[in-house]
């Protein structure tokens, strides 16, 4: 029996950028507030809101 081959492609997506981008820019605000975790866990919701928003604007 022949084993069947998969090929999988690799995206150039600068997507997943955003969720580091969001945690640091939330922790920055969290420290100015002097409530980091909080501001931790907002940058961190909007870096996965902008990656989604990102990748059904980027559908082609």
């Amino acid at each position: 029996m022949a084993k069947r081959k998969e090929v999988r492609t690799k995206k150039n997506s600068p997507g997943a950028l955003f969720i580091p981008a969001g945690f640091l820019l939330g922790f920055g605000i969290g420290f100015a507030v002097n409530n980091v975790p909080a501001g931790m866990f907002i940058g961190l919701g909007a870096g996965f809101l902008a990656w989604v928003i990102y990748e059904i604007f980027s559908k082609k």
